[in-house]
């Protein structure tokens, strides 16, 4: 089976020291590198562990055509993982001949080591943290559906609905949509957006086929933490979006209204610029940019499936882009959530267990290019509302970043007091910090992550109001080709990627729900 093929190869390629796992999965023409990067990531956490059971069982002297590291897959799904996919083809028959022993070695490796569970063979720099029990957060595509019907699909299926998890916010429910949300999101008239304890209790508390919805954002839904819907009907069909609960909050916090012009500064993979163009509501215009031809074209891929069809694409340098340049003349929006380290990704504690903080020439290095690229932002005239967020934990990439805009631009504006009953909030290195947000496993349940927004404290005149809310029509989301020289940080991680391409389709109308199944993309 391919699965387990490329599995190894990337394997080897790690220990050998070709790449990391993301970029060796990326780099493979696998179709479902979701997939393909948990089996990776899995198998090299538990190397030490098959290691010594493939050597106790001696199924690489029995099987001698049998490669080190496909073994170890195979094992790693034999005893560890989620049983042959699609069968197993014919590795199958050649474990099945080995499956007693292998079993049996695993035991006595238990038995000697006075454990009984699987991840107490780990060692504890290997083992599971709080980053494993993270939700998995989905967000419903109202390009392409409702809510109600999203949730009725999954009934059908056998999932039970859990309902709104526990909260008071009676203020924000799926009706909640534009200048109410950004007033529940917390504008200058003080409203309230709730946040308590026992919506993560309850979100703690989901296990099997139990799902809810979110407190606070209207059209995500939260399953068990190991749940995968990457096969899932609605998600090929772009019907769900996988998106982690803070992932999405820079968009629903920059909450352009239908026909706004918004600028989505470091675009790919998408899926932020896909909730933006269903907080438009397909109406009006995202100028999407990014420099890297693969990206952009698995970005269009994307969006395309999502049914989006107000997006420009281009394939240009933001830095490069000129603030005067009428085509930006109504843009009042801009999100912007630049290359990061990272440090607040699950994904990268799976790939690198016990992963510490950035070096400081890195961080200094990154600090630089989000600080280059936020004072940017800030210069375009007609902007009102701008969001600058990271998945990043450290200091410099965010509070510091934030503080030297506000002072390059004093009384010019100022930091938004959004989500005021937010457990975790921006670290107090400057007076208005508390107005950031951060997330983490650990205080939000959802990855880590950093989001400010900033807010015009004075209203430009260059653009009169009535020209830059009145909509236009939408053009295709293809690419538009411009290459300039970019203004990368160095050692930048970029925002993960799309590996399959397509071309593009205008694509906006609500689709049926029962939809024919289409390609997975990540």
């Amino acid at each position: 089976m391919a699965l387990y093929a490329t599995a190894a190869s990337v394997l080897a390629g790690v220990e050998s020291r070709r790449g990391s796992i993301k970029g060796l999965v990326y780099a493979s023409s696998f179709q479902n590198v979701k997939q393909l990067y948990a089996l990776v990531c899995e198998t090299q956490r538990y190397s030490a562990v098959l290691d010594a059971v493939i050597a106790s069982a001696g199924l690489l002297r029995a099987e001698k055509k049998l490669r080190p590291h496909l073994a170890k897959v195979l094992v790693y799904e034999l005893l560890l993982g989620k049983g042959f996919r699609g069968g197993g083809g014919r590795w199958k028959p050649l474990l099945d001949r080995h499956q007693a022993r292998l079993k049996a070695e695993l035991a006595r490796l238990k038995v000697q080591r006075r454990v009984s569970r699987n991840e107490d063979l780990l060692q504890v720099g290997s083992r599971p943290g709080t980053a494993s029990q993270v939700p998995r957060f989905v967000r419903v595509n109202t390009l392409k559906t409702s809510l109600d019907d999203a949730v009725d699909y999954f009934k059908r299926q056998g999932f039970s609905y859990q309902g709104r998890a526990s909260s008071s916010a009676r203020n924000v429910g799926p009706q909640v949509r534009g200048p109410a949300w950004r007033s529940a999101c917390g504008s200058s008239q003080h409203a309230r957006c709730f946040l308590f304890p026992g919506s993560l209790e309850d979100a703690r508390a989901l296990r099997g086929r139990c799902f809810l919805l979110d407190p606070l954002l209207p059209e995500l839904l939260v399953f068990p933490a190991q749940t995968d819907l990457h096969d899932h009907p609605l998600y090929r069909a772009g019907h769900l979006i996988l998106q982690d609960k803070a992932s999405c909050l820079p968009a629903a916090l920059l909450a352009p209204p239908p026909g706004a012009h918004v600028i989505d500064a470091c675009a790919a993979p998408g899926n932020k610029t896909s909730h933006l163009a269903a907080l438009l509501q397909n109406q009006g215009k995202i100028f999407a940019f990014d420099l890297d031809a693969g990206r952009l074209a698995s970005m269009a891929t994307l969006l395309a499936r999502a049914g989006v069809s107000c997006c420009e694409l281009a394939e240009e340098d933001f830095l490069a882009v000129s603030p005067s340049d009428q085509r930006f003349r109504r843009v009042q929006y801009i999100l912007l959530d630049p290359s990061c380290s990272g440090s607040g990704m699950p994904a990268r504690q799976l790939e690198e267990p016990g992963a510490g903080t950035p070096s400081k020439a890195r961080l200094q290095a990154l600090a630089g290019f989000q600080q280059r690229a936020l004072r940017h932002a800030l210069t375009f005239p007609s902007l009102q509302r701008l969001v600058y967020s990271t998945c990043s934990l450290c200091q410099e990439e965010n509070e510091d970043v934030v503080r030297d805009a506000l002072q390059q631009n004093p009384g010019t504006f100022r930091l938004a007091p959004v989500l005021p009953s937010w457990p975790h909030r921006g670290l107090s290195t400057f007076p208005g910090a508390e107005h950031c947000l951060r997330a983490s496993p650990e205080t939000t349940l959802t990855g880590g992550f950093f989001v400010a927004v900033l807010e015009r404290a004075e209203v430009p005149s260059s653009v009169p109001q009535a020209e830059a809310a009145a909509p236009e029509p939408t053009p295709s989301a293809a690419p538009r080709r411009k290459r300039r020289r970019q203004a990368v940080a160095p050692g930048a991680q970029p925002r993960t990627q799309q590996v399959r391409r397509a071309s593009p389709s205008r694509v906006g109308r609500k689709s049926p729900l029962l939809p024919a199944a289409q390609p997975a993309g990540f």
